[in-house]
């Protein structure tokens, strides 16, 4: 085989990477205006958001954890989860299983996701529509490209932590 369609191949290649690339950095953007809306509807802060968000999905957390999960410094992460508690989105409770009588848990307020579901609905039913487009072959491999690619975020995120 002639070393010119491998070329021709490599550039291809190259082309439909840097196409997805660019699909991702146009999804980041409109995701991130799409929060900073949302965040404005309900009246919560972007970093706010970020740790709602990761409260829901993966709590209760010790303060620590989320904020190591977000990198945020603890001092600012306190006014975070101090906002979040003021608009009912969050509470804080004692931790029976800490022998530290002080340690905490931040538990999401389950109760309020229907407002938060009510103001995604859109982006809910867009996602669910477009799913509908595809078969489920198609779907486990968009499934699995996003999760892999989420997991190439959180690694260069943690490369770009301090210490």
């Amino acid at each position: 085989m002639s070393p010119v369609p491998d070329r021709a191949a490599a550039r291809r290649r190259r082309r439909l990477t840097g196409t997805v690339k660019d699909a991702f950095r146009d999804l980041n953007l409109q995701l991130a205006l799409l929060n900073r809306r949302f965040g404005g509807r309900v009246a919560v802060r972007e970093a706010d958001w970020t740790c709602l968000d990761l409260v829901n999905r993966h709590g209760p957390l010790a303060p620590a954890e989320l904020a190591r999960a977000t990198g945020l410094h603890p001092a600012t992460l306190t006014g975070v989860l101090d906002r979040l508690q003021k608009g009912g989105w969050i509470v804080r409770e004692r931790d029976p299983e800490s022998a530290d009588r002080r340690a905490v848990t931040v538990r999401a307020v389950r109760e309020r996701n229907a407002e938060l579901f009510g103001v995604f609905a859109g982006m809910n039913g867009r996602m669910d529509e477009l799913c509908a487009r595809y078969t489920d072959a198609e779907l486990a491999v968009i499934a699995d490209f996003l999760r892999r690619s989420s997991a190439a975020g959180r690694d260069s995120a943690a490369e770009l932590s301090p210490g």
